[in-house]
Formats: structure tokens, sequence, C-alpha cells
């Protein structure tokens, strides 16, 4: 039986220039084949690279990648894997100041908090509603998006680069 195709994208939101072909080489070695990202200025931070990369792979291949691309300190990125049959889907961010986060998606690519979590929340939280919505921003990754949404933006332009397997 063949392996389930999963596909996703790689959003390198900000990386130095010199740091740009390990970026590629990381994420060619995850993929099981050289890729060449067409990188481009990121206007939020000067001197910085961006650029975004539509994969296909094995599934799975989402976590090889946010885990190949871990320990850059000053690389922004994030990976998502795209739920597929029968399978959540995931979300990888990663900032210098943060390190990294995981959330499952769904199919139409919402962050999925498990039930165990939302109840660790309301545990941490008591009868404390400022609390409570503390552990559910953490929980949702929210200071993780706060820090990468003016990179989000600044490639609302970019080209799309996408990658089909034929055959």
């Amino acid at each position: 039986m063949a392996a389930a195709i999963s596909r996703g994208v790689v959003y390198v939101h900000s990386a130095p220039r010199a740091l740009c072909p390990h970026v590629e080489w990381a994420a060619g070695r995850a993929l099981g084949r050289a890729v060449n990202f067409d990188w481009r200025p990121q206007p939020v931070l000067p001197g910085a690279q961006r650029t975004e990369y539509y994969w296909e792979g094995p599934r799975g291949t989402g976590a090889l990648l946010a885990s190949s691309l871990r320990g850059w300190e000053h690389l922004r990125y994030e990976v998502t894997e795209d739920a597929g049959l029968g399978t959540d889907g995931g979300r990888w961010m990663h900032t210098p100041d943060l390190g990294i986060f995981f959330a499952q998606t769904d199919t139409a690519g919402n962050t999925v908090v498990p039930e165990d979590r939302v109840r660790a929340a309301m545990e941490a939280a008591g009868s404390d509603a400022f609390e409570l919505h503390r552990q559910l921003r953490v929980a949702l990754g929210q200071a993780w998006d706060e820090e990468l949404e003016p990179f989000r933006y600044a490639g609302e332009d970019s080209p799309v680069i996408w990658l089909h397997k034929v055959g």
C-alpha cells in the first residue's frame, strides 16, 4: 500500500541572507530532494529575505520540515500540512523570541484545541475569567500569530510556487 500523500506550505517569513542556502538545504533534506526557493526581500525587516514554498510528500512531512528548520535563532517561519482523509493537519510556527508552537488543524485550516487542553486551561484558571482567557490564547498560539502577522502581510503579493508530482 502506498503512503498517503500530503501537501502543505513552508513560509519563511524572515531569514538573514547568509542563512538562505542553509534553509533550502535543510528543507530539501526533509523532502528528500533538492529545492530552490524564490527569495524576496522582507520589507518588515531590512536585510532579511522571505519565501513561500508549496510542497508535496508523505504524511508527516510537515513535522519533518518544521524540525529541520528549528534551532536557527534568527529564523521566522511557518509550516502547514493539510488535513487528509481521516487525518488531522498541522501548523508549526517559529519565532526567535518564542521558539516553536504546534497546533492540529482541521480540513478548513482551523486550529483544533483538544478537549484535554481546554480542560487543563479551565483547571488552571479556576474561576478567574482573565486567566482562562490567557490560557486559551496560549492554546491557540496567539503570541506566535501576533509576532508573525506583520511578516505575513508583507508577502501578500508574493508569487506561489506549486509543486506537483507527475506519474
